[in-house]
């Protein structure tokens, strides 16, 4: 059986819960797809924007912060990262109960952490500017955009979020190639051009105030759900994201350095995420409209498994055919990754009213991921000296987080098969 069960109900049983009646959706619509077009600017400014962190890292280790180790200027990313996530825990119940007027402040605290990231120059300030602002403020607005979009969605929820993630792909390929080459102009330099991509923000993030709008009545009682995690699939499928998590982020940090140890020059190697990005957008917007047709869970499987053996793999790539067909290769699949998480969520939430909340819940636990992963993976780069480990530690969780998403898949089957 398919593990979706959009010829059902749309909500999904948990013992324990009252169900409320089945909402339509419009599944479409001008004011749809207007809040599909704001929360594809909040994903390109907040996720894509941060897809570009690799170029930063590699500016940071050489120029800005040349004192420091390569792992602790990681942690930049990975802090930014982990609030990223994080912040859901406050978006999402906020936009729960109140509404998308809770977009206005951390959208425009989103702004002010660029501004003033273009004026830092120690690592401490970059730190709280750029990772802990930018990464608060991001994550404030990413997790109610996202359940915005599920209020117009249901059968067609995994296409329209793939769509809608599709931003973070474009940003993670613009923003590379515009940063490097900005970078390298000496009448900006560093200060300037981060206030360039400020300004850029400020011009998407002032699109998804006005485009998006709730649709869905706010819900009364507690701020947060605990209750959510006595239900089986939904923490099988949030830990199964966590896992698939910690190892995905390490070759948007890392790969450029690697391309480089290997004898691709700095120009080139500032293009490689760029690769990554362009190829991710395809596997951010195709495996939603497939998961819509073959089920959530199948797709995230067959997405995680080709992900993680591409990380086992990454360490026979030296060439710059190679790595450059590595990149594009492990952006078409682990982008599926990052498009599935929000309607896998989603699917097993009970009632739609409550995606934000459960969707922000699951997310602070991702987050740790996040927070984690790439300097572990560096660390133990730094230690070996080489990257096989990193890969193999990565490679290997990818694939522990498909095993939790096969067992939450057969979890929901089998209370869909109780239910026939």
């Amino acid at each position: 059986m398919d593990d979706q069960s959009k010829d059902r109900s749309p909500i999904v049983e948990e013992q324990g819960c009252p169900q409320p009646a089945p909402p339509k959706f419009p599944e479409g619509g001008l004011r749809a797809w207007l809040v599909v077009l704001g929360a594809w600017c909040v994903s390109f400014s907040s996720f894509g924007y941060l897809n570009g962190y690799g170029v930063y890292q590699d500016y940071y280790t050489k120029h800005l912060l040349a004192g420091e180790a390569s792992s602790t200027i990681a942690w930049i990313g990975s802090v930014q990262v982990f609030f990223l996530f994080a912040g859901g825990i406050v978006g999402g119940p906020l936009f729960d109960r109140f509404g998308a007027v809770i977009l206005y402040l951390p959208c425009m605290l989103s702004v002010l952490s660029v501004m003033l990231t273009s004026l830092c120059t120690k690592y401490y300030q970059l730190m709280l500017a750029q990772a802990i602002l930018g990464g608060i403020a991001n994550g404030t607005v990413f997790a109610p955009s996202m359940a915005c979009v599920g209020h117009y969605f249901h059968a067609r929820r995994a296409a329209a979020l793939g769509v809608t993630v599709s931003g973070s792909s474009l940003g993670g390929v613009l923003f590379p190639i515009a940063i490097s080459r900005m970078l390298r102009n000496p009448s900006l330099g560093f200060a300037w051009t981060v206030r360039i991509m400020g300004f850029l923000i400020l011009v998407l993030l002032s699109i998804a105030c006005v485009a998006i709008k709730g649709r869905l009545p706010p819900r009364a009682g507690k701020i947060l759900l605990p209750r959510a995690f006595l239900h089986l699939p939904y923490t099988l499928i949030t830990f199964s994201i966590f896992f698939m998590m910690w190892g995905m982020f390490t070759p948007f940090f890392y790969l450029p350095q690697y391309a480089q140890l290997h004898g691709m020059s700095s120009n080139l190697s500032s293009y490689v995420l760029s690769v990554l990005n362009a190829a991710s957008f395809f596997g951010r917007v195709l495996p939603g409209f497939l998961a819509d047709k073959i089920g959530r869970f199948n797709t995230l499987c067959v997405e995680g498994i080709v992900t993680g053996i591409l990380l086992l793999c990454w360490p026979a790539c030296k060439s710059n055919a190679s790595i450059l067909a590595f990149g594009a290769l492990y952006g078409l699949f682990s982008g599926g990754i990052v498009s599935l998480m929000s309607p896998c969520i989603a699917q097993v939430t009970p009632d739609p009213r409550n995606m934000g909340t459960y969707l922000g819940m699951g997310m602070t636990i991702v987050a740790v991921a996040g927070l984690t992963g790439s300097p572990i993976t560096g660390a133990l780069i730094e230690n070996s000296g080489s990257y096989t480990s990193a890969a193999v530690f990565c490679g290997v969780v990818v694939l522990f987080g498909v095993v939790l998403t096969f067992i939450a898949k057969i979890r929901l089957d089998k209370k869909l098969f109780a239910r026939v």
